[in-house]
């Protein structure tokens, strides 16, 4: 006996998963205009893959609140989802704020560009704790 084929949707979902993990690796070796520039799309909150992947987490906690409230999952499984949905988009909130400046550095500095208007470099990094 042979499996049926995967789903559409579970083909869609691998070829993504299999993507974002190709991009992971170009984002690795890239230079730092294009680097920047991918992370610009993948951090745009509005239009971005971060935005994009809060709304699936979201859809899918609308489905196993569904499923939760008739008794097919657990609503741990649901507060779960809940949660992830929220989170990521409170952490989309945090970096929509610095998108614009990562933004920036895809474009090519020109030579009028002081050295006083770049931020200095700093090996500081502070962790929030939610």
């Amino acid at each position: 006996m042979t499996n049926p084929p995967p789903l559409t949707s579970v083909r869609l979902a691998d070829d993504i998963a299999r993507q974002l993990s190709q991009l992971t690796q170009l984002l690795a070796q890239s230079p730092p205009h294009e680097a920047a520039q991918i992370l610009g799309k993948v951090l745009d909150y509005d239009e971005g893959l971060l935005g994009r992947v809060t709304e699936l987490v979201a859809t899918g906690s609308r489905f196993a609140q569904d499923h939760s409230q008739r008794g097919i999952l657990h609503p741990e499984v649901w507060l779960a989802l809940g949660r992830a949905a929220n989170e990521l988009d409170s952490v989309g909130e945090d970096l929509n704020e610095h998108t614009g400046t990562i933004k920036q550095l895809a474009t090519p500095a020109t030579p009028s560009t002081s050295p006083a208007a770049r931020p200095a470099g700093s090996a500081m990094v502070v962790r929030r704790h939610r």
